[in-house]
């Protein structure tokens, strides 16, 4: 849309009350700024507030700039919330956001497509982490089901911290996942419409990604481009946007992979919401295809005017 009167009011939802509530305040202030300089009508809204239903049907939001991370804003609730009030929204629409939000549903749905993903099972109970011994090879990755921001994920090493591991997932999802480890690099794709911007390696002295790698620390590298050859780059991309697609997910997002010793990769995960921080990597991928950070907000804004439209 080339005139931003076009767009009218927009709602960016922010904070909620998920355990990514910190970052998604950061991303909706981010947001909120870009649009200020664009010159588009907005104003954030915390969906932890009281009302809400008030305050989006009375706020004469033409639509909603979804920067919400987590439960409750990126799992499809929020997506049916603004539905049932007829204001249209960015990214994914209600099925992607909640398939892509359950890892282990994911994993299922690219497993029956012949998508490579690590081998899992779920722990539920005792049993479960008593069979998962004989079951996959150690080390593992814990996580919970449902999360994100590597909230609640460890790596384990041996048996004896098997239990241990999974009762600390717990405290965030009662399904738990056991996932094979992949050795190797770690990268995301970024999808925005029907484009893969171009691949990010990451590396970090941690463990694994987690929560302080991707936020906090200053010892993260991000590489870009990264690293690989140009046939291999393009191949993982077409990957990506197919997992990303098989999980209907749509408009804008985040596809995370791993590439073991060998140069086979394997699909972890798909982020609906991904982060708009100063740490974020959907940033990063768009400068190195020369979209700057507001460009980059405007085409976002612009996957809410196909369900405007009635697209789904």
């Amino acid at each position: 849309m080339s005139d931003m009167a076009g767009y009218g009011k927009v709602a960016v939802l922010m904070g909620g009350r998920s355990a990514e509530r910190e970052i998604s305040l950061r991303s909706g202030a981010a947001v909120l700024q870009s649009l200020e300089r664009l010159g588009i009508a907005a104003e954030g809204v915390d969906t932890a507030a009281d009302n809400l239903a008030y305050a989006l049907s009375g706020g004469g939001y033409s639509r909603a700039f979804v920067a919400l991370h987590g439960r409750g804003g990126e799992d499809g609730v929020m997506q049916g919330f603004l539905e049932v009030l007829g204001i249209p929204y960015t990214g994914s629409r209600v099925l992607g956001s909640a398939l892509a939000m359950d890892k282990l549903r994911t994993k299922a749905v690219w497993k029956s497509a012949g998508l490579p993903t690590p081998a899992f099972t779920v722990l539920q109970g005792m049993a479960d982490v008593e069979a998962a011994y004989g079951m996959l090879e150690f080390p593992v990755m814990i996580k919970p089901v449902c999360e994100g921001s590597s909230i609640g994920m460890n790596r384990v090493d041996d048996s004896g911290s098997l239990q241990k591991a999974w009762r600390a997932a717990l405290q965030y999802d009662r399904e738990v996942l056991a996932e094979q480890w992949i050795t190797g690099n770690e990268y995301t794709a970024a999808v925005l419409g029907d484009q893969v911007l171009p691949l990010i390696r990451l590396e970090t002295p941690n463990i694994f990604y987690d929560y302080e790698a991707k936020y906090q620390s200053d010892s993260t590298r991000y590489i870009c481009p990264c690293g690989l050859d140009q046939e291999t780059e393009m191949k993982f991309q077409s990957m990506c946007l197919e997992a990303f697609r098989t999980v209907n997910a749509s408009g804008w997002g985040r596809v995370d992979f791993l590439c073991d010793e060998s140069g086979l990769p394997w699909l972890i995960e798909v982020n609906t919401v991904p982060g708009l921080t100063d740490h974020s990597l959907v940033p990063m991928a768009a400068r190195a295809a020369g979209i700057d950070f507001d460009e980059l907000v405007r085409r976002i804004l612009d996957t809410s005017i196909s369900l405007e439209a009635g697209g789904q």
